[in-house]
């Protein structure tokens, strides 16, 4: 397999750019099966690793038997999964212009999603960094924050719309040199039954913004490469990532690096962990959190 920083091998429909394969390949059926049969050993930049223990960029101390989930989503890509209780989750960003975008729902039932002002408002703090918990808008712990080496995000500005990039960059189609994190995210949503009325404002991470003293919001970009930031699932979850350019970005052009994505069994949070009783608020989302897990046996 290759690795994000090598060459992207040639996928077929580059070999024919207008989308016709020769005849003398797909004149038949048998032909056709054989044809699509050679593509089987390329492999290209950013794909999922299967198994995910095969992943080359598997995260410091994991085991790669572990995984169950590795990665590497292009820059204007997205990618999706759904993720058992007690699962954690890591963003790498090996370049330094990584943006995912997050989105996440209750796997079980996904009217129950991310409520980005209640992941501000509960915690008392609307820039997140680690032991921020990633709210519902039913008072309960979606997943939390547990390391960042990165410490620039973003809650408050949402992602792209197909508005915003056509104006900015004359294109926003999700197949485009410049897809909407919108469009993305109705993409995946839809793999699983969602629709845009599905679809609630989203986190961002490693492209920082803050908010000036006269309330404008400022972008602050990267850390720089090599940062990463670690969830733990505390619900199952269904979880959404477009990687596309953040709408602050004031560089001219659609700039967004590679994301390295890897997921791993663990155990969620529980009584005896500080962050369980961390404050009253925390403490009330994660009895919320438990009360609606055990009675699911999960």
């Amino acid at each position: 397999m290759t690795t994000a920083d090598e060459p992207t091998a040639i996928a077929p429909h580059d070999q024919y750019p207008t989308g016709v394969r020769d005849l003398h390949l797909t004149d038949s059926v048998r032909s056709a099966r054989d044809d699509a049969r050679a593509q089987g050993g390329q492999a290209g930049a950013w794909m999922p690793y299967l198994p995910a223990s095969g992943s080359p960029h598997c995260p410091p101390a994991v085991d790669p038997a572990a995984l169950v989930w590795a990665e590497t989503v292009a820059p204007g890509g997205y990618t999706h999964k759904v993720l058992a209780r007690g699962t954690r989750l890591r963003f790498d960003d090996p370049t330094g212009d990584a943006c995912p975008h997050l989105l996440l729902f209750n796997a079980l039932e996904p009217t129950e999603r991310l409520n980005v002002a209640d992941t501000q408002k509960i915690p008392w703090q609307a820039y997140l960094g680690e032991n921020h918990p990633l709210l519902s808008g039913d008072g309960r712990v979606l997943a939390v924050v547990t390391g960042d080496s990165s410490g620039r995000h973003d809650a408050f500005c949402g992602t792209t719309t197909d508005a915003w990039n056509e104006r900015k960059y004359g294109d926003a189609r999700p197949h485009g040199p410049s897809p909407s994190g919108r469009a993305l995210f109705l993409k995946a949503a839809a793999k699983h039954g969602l629709s845009r009325r599905d679809l609630p404002p989203s986190l961002s991470f490693f492209q920082g913004v803050r908010v000036e003293a006269d309330g404008a919001l400022a972008w602050r970009g990267s850390a720089g490469p090599g940062k990463h930031v670690e969830l733990l699932a505390e619900m199952p979850l269904l979880v959404l990532v477009a990687n596309v350019a953040h709408p602050l970005d004031p560089r001219p052009g659609y700039v967004v690096g590679p994301l390295r994505v890897h997921a791993w069994r663990a155990a969620a949070t529980g009584p005896a962990d500080p962050r369980f009783t961390a404050t009253p608020e925390l403490h009330r989302a994660y009895l919320n959190t438990v009360d609606y897990c055990e009675a699911r046996g999960l």
